[in-house]
Protein backbone atom coordinates (compact mmCIF):
# COMPACT_ATOMS: atom_id res chain seq x y z
CA UNK A 1 0.00 0.00 0.00
CA UNK A 2 2.76 2.83 1.53
CA UNK A 3 5.83 3.69 0.58
CA UNK A 4 6.43 5.98 3.51
CA UNK A 5 9.58 6.82 5.75
CA UNK A 6 7.19 8.11 8.13
CA UNK A 7 7.53 7.16 11.77
CA UNK A 8 3.99 5.55 12.15
CA UNK A 9 3.66 4.09 16.53
CA UNK A 10 4.93 6.24 18.61
CA UNK A 11 7.26 5.61 21.11
CA UNK A 12 5.83 5.45 25.05
CA UNK A 13 7.43 7.35 27.53
CA UNK A 14 10.21 4.97 29.18
CA UNK A 15 8.85 5.25 32.40
CA UNK A 16 6.18 3.17 31.08
CA UNK A 17 7.94 0.75 28.99
CA UNK A 18 8.51 -2.16 30.98
CA UNK A 19 9.01 -5.75 29.90
CA UNK A 20 7.01 -6.99 27.48
CA UNK A 21 4.92 -10.08 27.99
CA UNK A 22 5.45 -13.20 25.48
CA UNK A 23 1.86 -12.42 24.75
CA UNK A 24 3.13 -8.48 23.44
CA UNK A 25 5.75 -10.02 20.86
CA UNK A 26 3.79 -8.99 17.71
CA UNK A 27 5.62 -8.23 14.33
CA UNK A 28 4.51 -4.42 14.06
CA UNK A 29 7.98 -2.63 15.25
CA UNK A 30 9.91 -4.77 12.86
CA UNK A 31 7.50 -4.52 9.91
CA UNK A 32 7.30 -1.12 11.13
CA UNK A 33 11.15 -0.09 11.12
CA UNK A 34 11.47 -1.95 7.48
CA UNK A 35 8.54 -0.08 6.18
CA UNK A 36 10.90 3.36 7.82
CA UNK A 37 14.33 2.21 6.10
CA UNK A 38 12.81 0.62 2.69
CA UNK A 39 10.72 3.87 2.16
CA UNK A 40 13.78 6.42 2.55
CA UNK A 41 16.04 4.18 0.72
CA UNK A 42 13.83 2.57 -1.89
CA UNK A 43 11.27 4.81 -2.90
CA UNK A 44 13.60 7.08 -4.83
CA UNK A 45 14.05 4.17 -7.09
CA UNK A 46 10.11 3.37 -7.22
CA UNK A 47 9.55 7.02 -7.64
CA UNK A 48 11.75 7.06 -11.07
CA UNK A 49 10.09 3.64 -12.24
CA UNK A 50 6.77 5.35 -11.85
CA UNK A 51 7.29 8.18 -13.47
CA UNK A 52 9.28 6.84 -16.00
CA UNK A 53 5.81 4.38 -16.23
CA UNK A 54 3.81 7.11 -16.92
CA UNK A 55 5.18 8.00 -19.18
CA UNK A 56 5.32 4.84 -21.25
CA UNK A 57 1.39 4.64 -20.39
CA UNK A 58 1.39 7.34 -23.39
CA UNK A 59 3.28 5.32 -25.97
CA UNK A 60 -0.34 4.09 -28.22
CA UNK A 61 -1.68 7.50 -28.08
CA UNK A 62 1.92 9.26 -28.99
CA UNK A 63 2.65 6.57 -31.31
CA UNK A 64 -0.57 7.38 -33.53
CA UNK A 65 0.28 10.84 -33.46
CA UNK A 66 4.14 11.36 -33.92
CA UNK A 67 4.64 8.15 -36.51
CA UNK A 68 0.69 8.84 -37.70
CA UNK A 69 2.09 8.93 -41.55
CA UNK A 70 4.10 5.60 -41.39
CA UNK A 71 1.14 3.37 -39.06
CA UNK A 72 -2.47 5.11 -40.35
CA UNK A 73 -3.85 5.18 -43.93
CA UNK A 74 -4.95 8.20 -44.67
CA UNK A 75 -8.28 7.24 -46.54
CA UNK A 76 -8.92 3.56 -46.26
CA UNK A 77 -10.26 1.30 -48.92
CA UNK A 78 -12.75 -1.60 -49.50
CA UNK A 79 -9.84 -4.09 -51.09
CA UNK A 80 -6.70 -4.58 -50.06
CA UNK A 81 -3.95 -5.45 -52.27
CA UNK A 82 -2.09 -8.62 -52.69
CA UNK A 83 0.29 -9.02 -49.76
CA UNK A 84 2.76 -9.84 -51.50
CA UNK A 85 2.82 -6.98 -54.24
CA UNK A 86 2.86 -4.58 -50.95
CA UNK A 87 5.96 -6.50 -49.77
CA UNK A 88 7.27 -5.60 -53.46
CA UNK A 89 6.61 -2.08 -53.23
CA UNK A 90 8.65 -2.06 -49.50
CA UNK A 91 11.36 -4.39 -51.29
CA UNK A 92 11.49 -1.37 -54.37
CA UNK A 93 12.35 0.90 -51.14
CA UNK A 94 14.55 -0.80 -49.39
CA UNK A 95 16.60 -3.16 -52.01
CA UNK A 96 19.20 -4.49 -49.23
CA UNK A 97 18.65 -6.74 -46.48
CA UNK A 98 16.63 -9.89 -46.03
CA UNK A 99 13.17 -10.28 -45.61
CA UNK A 100 12.10 -11.20 -42.22
CA UNK A 101 8.16 -10.61 -41.68
CA UNK A 102 5.55 -9.43 -42.50
CA UNK A 103 1.81 -7.59 -41.04
CA UNK A 104 -0.40 -7.03 -42.92
CA UNK A 105 -2.83 -3.85 -42.32
CA UNK A 106 -6.53 -3.74 -41.31
CA UNK A 107 -9.18 -0.96 -41.07
CA UNK A 108 -7.02 1.99 -41.05
CA UNK A 109 -3.49 0.00 -40.41
CA UNK A 110 -0.37 0.42 -42.90
CA UNK A 111 1.03 -2.59 -43.77
CA UNK A 112 4.14 -3.17 -41.60
CA UNK A 113 7.30 -5.17 -43.90
CA UNK A 114 10.25 -5.89 -42.27
CA UNK A 115 14.30 -6.61 -43.27
CA UNK A 116 17.49 -6.89 -41.91
CA UNK A 117 19.80 -4.29 -42.13
CA UNK A 118 23.87 -4.46 -42.27
CA UNK A 119 24.85 -2.04 -39.28
CA UNK A 120 21.61 -2.21 -37.18
CA UNK A 121 22.26 -3.33 -33.36
CA UNK A 122 20.84 -6.59 -32.57
CA UNK A 123 17.23 -7.49 -32.67
CA UNK A 124 16.62 -4.43 -34.44
CA UNK A 125 14.96 -4.54 -38.61
CA UNK A 126 14.68 -1.78 -40.94
CA UNK A 127 10.11 -1.65 -41.03
CA UNK A 128 8.90 -0.18 -44.58
CA UNK A 129 5.44 0.82 -44.14
CA UNK A 130 2.90 0.29 -46.98
CA UNK A 131 -0.62 1.56 -47.56
CA UNK A 132 -2.32 -2.23 -47.98
CA UNK A 133 -5.60 -0.55 -50.27
CA UNK A 134 -3.03 1.60 -52.82
CA UNK A 135 0.54 0.18 -52.49
CA UNK A 136 2.09 3.10 -51.74
CA UNK A 137 5.23 2.99 -49.30
CA UNK A 138 4.36 5.78 -46.36
CA UNK A 139 7.55 5.76 -44.20
CA UNK A 140 10.31 3.75 -42.92
CA UNK A 141 11.60 3.47 -39.20
CA UNK A 142 14.22 1.60 -37.62
CA UNK A 143 12.20 -0.35 -35.08
CA UNK A 144 12.68 -3.38 -31.94
CA UNK A 145 10.50 -6.14 -31.98
CA UNK A 146 8.56 -4.11 -34.06
CA UNK A 147 8.18 -1.29 -31.78
CA UNK A 148 8.68 2.09 -33.37
CA UNK A 149 11.74 4.19 -32.27
CA UNK A 150 9.63 6.54 -29.63
CA UNK A 151 8.24 3.45 -28.06
CA UNK A 152 11.92 1.98 -28.31
CA UNK A 153 13.22 4.98 -26.19
CA UNK A 154 10.79 4.84 -23.78
CA UNK A 155 10.44 1.57 -23.08
CA UNK A 156 14.51 0.96 -22.59
CA UNK A 157 14.09 4.77 -20.22
CA UNK A 158 11.59 2.90 -18.17
CA UNK A 159 13.53 -0.66 -18.34
CA UNK A 160 17.28 0.61 -17.58
CA UNK A 161 17.37 4.37 -18.03
CA UNK A 162 19.58 3.99 -21.43
CA UNK A 163 22.09 2.81 -19.09
CA UNK A 164 22.00 -0.99 -20.05
CA UNK A 165 22.93 -3.99 -17.80
CA UNK A 166 23.71 -1.67 -15.03
CA UNK A 167 20.53 0.30 -15.55
CA UNK A 168 18.33 -2.77 -15.49
CA UNK A 169 19.17 -3.23 -11.84
CA UNK A 170 17.39 0.08 -10.56
CA UNK A 171 14.18 -1.76 -11.92
CA UNK A 172 14.77 -5.01 -11.03
CA UNK A 173 15.42 -3.62 -7.26
CA UNK A 174 12.29 -0.95 -7.37
CA UNK A 175 9.97 -3.89 -8.45
CA UNK A 176 11.52 -6.81 -6.29
CA UNK A 177 10.63 -4.17 -2.99
CA UNK A 178 7.38 -2.56 -4.50
CA UNK A 179 4.82 -5.48 -3.07
CA UNK A 180 7.32 -5.48 -0.12
CA UNK A 181 6.36 -1.97 0.98
CA UNK A 182 3.05 -2.20 -0.48
CA UNK A 183 1.92 -4.85 1.57
CA UNK A 184 3.83 -3.80 4.92
CA UNK A 185 1.60 -0.44 4.54
CA UNK A 186 -1.44 -2.15 4.43
CA UNK A 187 -0.52 -4.10 7.29
CA UNK A 188 0.42 -1.02 9.57
CA UNK A 189 -2.66 1.25 8.36
CA UNK A 190 -4.86 -2.07 9.56
CA UNK A 191 -2.86 -1.81 13.21
CA UNK A 192 -3.15 1.77 13.44
CA UNK A 193 -6.98 1.22 13.20
CA UNK A 194 -7.23 -1.53 15.81
CA UNK A 195 -10.45 -1.09 17.78
CA UNK A 196 -12.07 1.15 15.58
CA UNK A 197 -11.83 -0.28 12.18
CA UNK A 198 -14.42 0.75 9.48
CA UNK A 199 -14.59 0.83 5.91
CA UNK A 200 -14.63 4.67 5.69
CA UNK A 201 -11.51 4.69 8.03
CA UNK A 202 -9.28 3.05 5.78
CA UNK A 203 -10.11 4.03 2.98
CA UNK A 204 -10.86 7.43 3.25
CA UNK A 205 -8.40 10.53 4.18
CA UNK A 206 -9.05 12.46 7.54
CA UNK A 207 -10.59 15.17 6.02
CA UNK A 208 -11.04 16.85 9.54
CA UNK A 209 -7.69 16.46 10.94
CA UNK A 210 -6.09 19.61 11.51
CA UNK A 211 -3.34 20.20 8.84
CA UNK A 212 0.04 17.90 10.11
CA UNK A 213 1.17 14.24 9.90
CA UNK A 214 -1.91 12.70 11.10
CA UNK A 215 -3.74 14.91 7.87
CA UNK A 216 -1.04 13.86 5.67
CA UNK A 217 -0.69 10.43 6.58
CA UNK A 218 -4.48 9.48 6.06
CA UNK A 219 -3.94 10.54 2.63
CA UNK A 220 -1.14 8.61 2.48
CA UNK A 221 -2.36 5.59 3.65
CA UNK A 222 -5.99 5.82 1.68
CA UNK A 223 -4.53 6.11 -1.80
CA UNK A 224 -2.05 3.51 -1.02
CA UNK A 225 -4.43 1.10 -0.02
CA UNK A 226 -6.80 1.94 -2.94
CA UNK A 227 -3.77 1.47 -5.67
CA UNK A 228 -2.51 -2.11 -3.25
CA UNK A 229 -3.59 -4.44 -5.72
CA UNK A 230 -2.39 -2.72 -8.88
CA UNK A 231 0.83 -2.37 -7.16
CA UNK A 232 1.03 -5.89 -6.40
CA UNK A 233 0.19 -6.68 -10.09
CA UNK A 234 2.42 -4.49 -11.44
CA UNK A 235 5.63 -5.64 -9.00
CA UNK A 236 5.09 -9.49 -10.06
CA UNK A 237 4.68 -8.52 -13.96
CA UNK A 238 7.61 -6.77 -13.97
CA UNK A 239 9.61 -9.16 -12.29
CA UNK A 240 8.76 -11.61 -14.71
CA UNK A 241 11.37 -10.16 -17.43
CA UNK A 242 13.84 -8.71 -14.98
CA UNK A 243 17.54 -9.84 -15.52
CA UNK A 244 18.24 -11.83 -12.18
CA UNK A 245 14.37 -12.49 -10.45
CA UNK A 246 13.46 -13.06 -14.08
CA UNK A 247 15.61 -16.05 -14.81
CA UNK A 248 14.51 -17.79 -12.29
CA UNK A 249 10.64 -17.15 -12.94
CA UNK A 250 11.30 -18.65 -16.14
CA UNK A 251 13.48 -21.50 -15.31
CA UNK A 252 10.96 -22.20 -12.51
CA UNK A 253 7.89 -21.77 -15.37
CA UNK A 254 10.11 -24.82 -17.44
CA UNK A 255 10.33 -27.13 -14.12
CA UNK A 256 6.87 -26.63 -14.33
CA UNK A 257 6.30 -27.34 -17.82
CA UNK A 258 4.48 -23.27 -17.76
CA UNK A 259 5.92 -22.22 -20.63
CA UNK A 260 4.45 -20.67 -23.49
CA UNK A 261 4.91 -23.58 -26.77
CA UNK A 262 5.85 -22.61 -30.10
CA UNK A 263 5.19 -24.57 -33.30
CA UNK A 264 7.56 -26.20 -34.60
CA UNK A 265 9.41 -25.00 -37.86
CA UNK A 266 11.43 -27.94 -38.78
CA UNK A 267 9.31 -29.81 -42.05
CA UNK A 268 10.43 -33.10 -41.24
CA UNK A 269 10.80 -33.02 -36.87
CA UNK A 270 8.40 -33.69 -34.28
CA UNK A 271 7.01 -30.29 -32.78
CA UNK A 272 9.49 -28.19 -30.93
CA UNK A 273 9.37 -28.35 -27.14
CA UNK A 274 8.15 -24.99 -24.86
CA UNK A 275 10.32 -22.13 -24.43
CA UNK A 276 10.66 -19.62 -21.57
CA UNK A 277 11.20 -16.78 -24.17
CA UNK A 278 8.64 -13.33 -23.59
CA UNK A 279 9.35 -12.03 -26.90
CA UNK A 280 7.89 -12.67 -30.12
CA UNK A 281 9.77 -14.87 -32.77
CA UNK A 282 11.65 -12.93 -35.04
CA UNK A 283 15.24 -11.47 -34.96
CA UNK A 284 17.24 -9.87 -38.09
CA UNK A 285 18.94 -13.54 -38.62
CA UNK A 286 20.15 -14.54 -42.34
CA UNK A 287 16.92 -15.65 -44.52
CA UNK A 288 17.17 -17.85 -47.51
CA UNK A 289 15.48 -16.02 -50.72
CA UNK A 290 11.81 -16.65 -50.71
CA UNK A 291 9.61 -15.52 -53.53
CA UNK A 292 7.25 -12.67 -52.53
CA UNK A 293 4.62 -14.75 -54.53
CA UNK A 294 4.36 -17.54 -51.69
CA UNK A 295 3.44 -14.92 -49.15
CA UNK A 296 0.05 -14.70 -50.76
CA UNK A 297 -0.38 -18.76 -50.45
CA UNK A 298 0.96 -19.31 -46.92
CA UNK A 299 -1.38 -16.41 -45.49
CA UNK A 300 -4.21 -17.73 -47.13
CA UNK A 301 -3.18 -21.32 -45.62
CA UNK A 302 -3.70 -20.27 -42.54
CA UNK A 303 -6.87 -17.86 -43.04
CA UNK A 304 -8.45 -20.98 -44.15
CA UNK A 305 -7.15 -22.65 -40.52
CA UNK A 306 -8.79 -20.02 -38.91
CA UNK A 307 -5.85 -17.20 -37.82
CA UNK A 308 -8.04 -14.07 -38.12
CA UNK A 309 -7.49 -10.85 -37.11
CA UNK A 310 -4.39 -9.17 -37.26
CA UNK A 311 -1.13 -11.54 -37.68
CA UNK A 312 2.48 -11.61 -38.49
CA UNK A 313 4.16 -13.45 -41.12
CA UNK A 314 7.32 -14.69 -40.45
CA UNK A 315 9.63 -16.56 -43.07
CA UNK A 316 11.79 -19.48 -42.89
CA UNK A 317 15.15 -19.48 -41.59
CA UNK A 318 16.27 -22.10 -44.21
CA UNK A 319 15.16 -24.34 -46.90
CA UNK A 320 14.09 -27.46 -44.42
CA UNK A 321 11.70 -25.11 -42.07
CA UNK A 322 8.74 -23.92 -42.31
CA UNK A 323 6.84 -20.30 -42.60
CA UNK A 324 5.01 -19.26 -39.31
CA UNK A 325 1.93 -17.15 -39.12
CA UNK A 326 0.71 -15.74 -35.69
CA UNK A 327 -2.02 -14.09 -33.97
CA UNK A 328 -0.98 -10.59 -32.97
CA UNK A 329 -4.09 -8.86 -31.09
CA UNK A 330 -3.20 -7.74 -27.72
CA UNK A 331 -6.94 -7.09 -26.63
CA UNK A 332 -8.67 -8.91 -24.28
CA UNK A 333 -9.70 -11.66 -25.11
CA UNK A 334 -6.49 -12.21 -26.92
CA UNK A 335 -5.41 -14.30 -29.92
CA UNK A 336 -2.18 -15.66 -29.93
CA UNK A 337 -3.08 -19.16 -31.85
CA UNK A 338 -0.28 -20.09 -34.45
CA UNK A 339 0.26 -22.23 -37.34
CA UNK A 340 3.51 -23.48 -39.22
CA UNK A 341 3.13 -23.95 -43.03
CA UNK A 342 5.02 -24.86 -45.80
CA UNK A 343 5.27 -22.57 -49.12
CA UNK A 344 1.89 -24.78 -50.61
CA UNK A 345 0.26 -23.23 -47.57
CA UNK A 346 -0.32 -27.04 -45.82
CA UNK A 347 -0.04 -26.51 -42.12
CA UNK A 348 2.33 -28.48 -40.54
CA UNK A 349 2.15 -27.57 -37.31
CA UNK A 350 -0.30 -25.60 -35.22
CA UNK A 351 -0.29 -24.40 -31.30
CA UNK A 352 -3.70 -22.50 -30.03
CA UNK A 353 -3.57 -20.38 -27.36
CA UNK A 354 -6.45 -22.39 -25.71
CA UNK A 355 -3.90 -25.31 -25.58
CA UNK A 356 -1.11 -22.96 -23.72
CA UNK A 357 -0.29 -23.91 -19.77
CA UNK A 358 -2.58 -21.89 -17.44
CA UNK A 359 0.96 -20.52 -16.35
CA UNK A 360 1.68 -19.23 -19.67
CA UNK A 361 -1.23 -17.60 -20.25
CA UNK A 362 -1.07 -16.27 -16.66
CA UNK A 363 2.23 -14.38 -17.44
CA UNK A 364 0.98 -13.39 -21.05
CA UNK A 365 -1.82 -11.56 -19.82
CA UNK A 366 0.61 -9.98 -17.10
CA UNK A 367 2.59 -8.66 -19.60
CA UNK A 368 0.19 -7.14 -21.83
CA UNK A 369 -1.41 -5.61 -18.51
CA UNK A 370 1.64 -4.35 -17.33
CA UNK A 371 2.18 -2.61 -20.77
CA UNK A 372 -1.18 -1.36 -20.71
CA UNK A 373 -2.34 -3.27 -24.17
CA UNK A 374 -4.19 -5.99 -22.32
CA UNK A 375 -7.72 -3.83 -21.90
CA UNK A 376 -7.09 -0.78 -24.84
CA UNK A 377 -7.58 2.48 -23.22
CA UNK A 378 -8.73 1.34 -20.35
CA UNK A 379 -5.52 -0.27 -19.58
CA UNK A 380 -3.28 2.82 -20.33
CA UNK A 381 -5.58 4.95 -17.98
CA UNK A 382 -5.79 2.33 -15.31
CA UNK A 383 -1.79 2.36 -15.16
CA UNK A 384 -1.80 6.24 -15.61
CA UNK A 385 -4.06 6.53 -12.69
CA UNK A 386 -1.47 3.59 -10.57
CA UNK A 387 1.92 5.45 -11.31
CA UNK A 388 -0.12 8.76 -10.68
CA UNK A 389 -1.09 7.48 -7.04
CA UNK A 390 2.39 5.98 -6.11
CA UNK A 391 3.91 9.15 -7.14
CA UNK A 392 1.79 11.31 -4.56
CA UNK A 393 1.68 8.33 -1.45
CA UNK A 394 5.60 8.80 -2.74
CA UNK A 395 5.42 12.25 -1.99
CA UNK A 396 3.46 11.62 1.03
CA UNK A 397 5.57 9.93 3.02
CA UNK A 398 8.70 12.46 2.72
CA UNK A 399 6.20 15.07 3.87
CA UNK A 400 5.57 12.85 6.72
CA UNK A 401 9.48 12.28 7.58
CA UNK A 402 9.32 15.98 7.21
CA UNK A 403 6.73 16.84 9.23
CA UNK A 404 8.05 14.71 11.96
CA UNK A 405 10.92 16.28 12.95
CA UNK A 406 11.90 17.51 16.07
CA UNK A 407 11.26 21.38 16.47
CA UNK A 408 12.19 22.25 19.75
CA UNK A 409 15.50 23.98 20.39
CA UNK A 410 17.17 21.26 22.28
CA UNK A 411 16.27 18.83 19.60
CA UNK A 412 15.62 20.12 16.29
CA UNK A 413 16.34 17.96 13.60
CA UNK A 414 15.65 18.06 9.98
CA UNK A 415 14.22 14.82 9.83
CA UNK A 416 12.03 12.32 12.07
CA UNK A 417 13.72 10.08 14.28
CA UNK A 418 13.62 6.26 12.88
CA UNK A 419 11.36 3.31 14.66
CA UNK A 420 13.45 2.28 17.79
CA UNK A 421 15.76 -0.36 17.18
CA UNK A 422 15.76 -4.04 18.76
CA UNK A 423 12.49 -4.91 16.79
CA UNK A 424 13.11 -7.95 15.67
CA UNK A 425 14.02 -8.94 19.70
CA UNK A 426 9.92 -8.34 20.08
CA UNK A 427 8.85 -11.21 17.33
CA UNK A 428 7.40 -14.22 18.43
CA UNK A 429 9.27 -17.29 18.20
CA UNK A 430 7.13 -19.16 15.96
CA UNK A 431 7.50 -15.67 13.77
CA UNK A 432 11.59 -16.24 14.00
CA UNK A 433 11.39 -20.16 13.41
CA UNK A 434 8.91 -19.86 10.02
CA UNK A 435 9.91 -16.60 8.59
CA UNK A 436 13.96 -16.61 8.36
CA UNK A 437 13.54 -19.49 6.28
CA UNK A 438 10.74 -17.91 4.17
CA UNK A 439 13.22 -14.96 3.83
CA UNK A 440 15.91 -17.03 2.49
CA UNK A 441 14.13 -18.52 -0.27
CA UNK A 442 12.40 -15.19 -0.92
CA UNK A 443 16.59 -13.85 -1.29
CA UNK A 444 17.03 -16.70 -3.49
CA UNK A 445 14.48 -16.21 -5.28
CA UNK A 446 14.42 -12.19 -5.25
CA UNK A 447 18.21 -11.24 -5.30
CA UNK A 448 17.09 -7.63 -5.54
CA UNK A 449 15.23 -8.16 -2.84
CA UNK A 450 17.61 -10.34 -0.53
CA UNK A 451 20.92 -8.51 -0.73
CA UNK A 452 19.70 -4.93 -0.07
CA UNK A 453 18.09 -6.81 3.04
CA UNK A 454 21.12 -8.35 4.12
CA UNK A 455 22.49 -4.88 3.98
CA UNK A 456 20.23 -2.87 5.70
CA UNK A 457 21.01 -5.56 8.56
CA UNK A 458 24.21 -5.27 8.32
CA UNK A 459 24.60 -1.99 8.76
CA UNK A 460 21.80 -1.34 11.44
CA UNK A 461 24.29 -3.59 13.61
CA UNK A 462 26.69 -2.09 12.97
CA UNK A 463 25.45 1.49 13.51
CA UNK A 464 23.44 0.18 16.92
CA UNK A 465 27.19 -1.42 17.98
CA UNK A 466 28.48 1.85 17.28
CA UNK A 467 26.09 4.19 19.00
CA UNK A 468 25.40 1.32 21.88
CA UNK A 469 28.81 2.02 23.59
CA UNK A 470 27.93 4.54 26.22
CA UNK A 471 24.92 5.36 25.48
CA UNK A 472 21.45 4.17 27.19
CA UNK A 473 19.64 1.50 25.13
CA UNK A 474 16.64 3.13 22.75
CA UNK A 475 13.15 2.50 23.95
CA UNK A 476 10.81 0.07 21.78
CA UNK A 477 8.14 1.83 19.97
CA UNK A 478 4.57 1.05 21.26
CA UNK A 479 1.56 0.73 19.03
CA UNK A 480 -0.20 4.42 19.40
CA UNK A 481 -3.64 4.84 20.03
CA UNK A 482 -6.11 4.32 17.39
CA UNK A 483 -6.44 7.46 15.31
CA UNK A 484 -3.68 9.01 16.51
Amino acid sequence: MAITPELTEKPVPAADSGRRTPSARTFGPLLLRLHFYAGVLVAPFILIAATTGLLFTMVPTLDRIVYRAELVVADPGDTTLPVSQQVTAARATHPDGDLIGVRPGEGDRTTQVDFSSPGLPEEHLHTVYVDPYTGEVTGQLETWWTATPLNTWLDQFHRDLHLGTTGELYSEFAASWLWVLALGGVVLWWRRQRGNRTARRLLAPELAAKKGVRRTRSWHAATGLWITVGLLILSATGLTWSGYAGANFAAALDSLKGSRPYVATELTAAPAAASGGHHSEGGAAAVPAVDPTAVDTVLAGARAAGIDGPVQVSLPTDDASAWTVTQTDNVWPVRFDSVALDSTGKVTDRVDFADWPFLAKLTSWGVQAHMGLLFGLFNQLVLAALAIGLITVIVWGYRMWWQRRPTRADRRAPVGAPPARSAWQQLPSWGIVVGVPVVFALGWALPLFGIPLLAFLVVDLVVGAVRGHGTPPEVPVSPAPAGS
